[in-house]
C-alpha cells in the first residue's frame, strides 16, 4: 500500500510549523480529532506536549499507531495467538 508522504501546516502552541506525513496518518489524525471533536492543531499540540522524545512527525505516527491498536480486541493484536 503506498501512502505519499505529504506535508503541511499546523499550528503548535501559537506558532506555525509544518508536518510531514503519509496521507494514512493524516486521514488517522482526522478521524482522531473528530471523535474527540478537537481540531487537528488541538491533538498536534497535544500529542507536541506528551511527547518525550524524537520529532513530532514521529511522534504523531505513534500515537495514531496507539490510538488505533487500543481499539482492536487483544486477540488480534500482533503476538498474540
Amino acid at each position: 500500500m503506498k501512502s505519499p508522504v505529504a506535508k503541511r501546516s499546523i499550528v503548535i502552541g501559537g506558532h506555525k510549523t509544518s508536518v510531514s506525513l503519509e496521507e494514512a496518518f493524516w486521514s488517522g489524525m482526522k478521524e482522531i480529532a473528530g471523535a474527540r471533536s478537537i481540531t487537528l492543531s488541538d491533538l498536534a499540540s497535544e500529542i507536541d506536549r506528551n511527547r518525550d522524545q524524537g520529532n513530532l512527525s514521529s511522534a504523531i505516527r505513534l500515537q495514531v499507531l496507539a490510538h488505533y491498536r487500543d481499539q482492536m480486541p487483544p486477540s488480534n493484536l500482533p503476538g498474540n495467538f
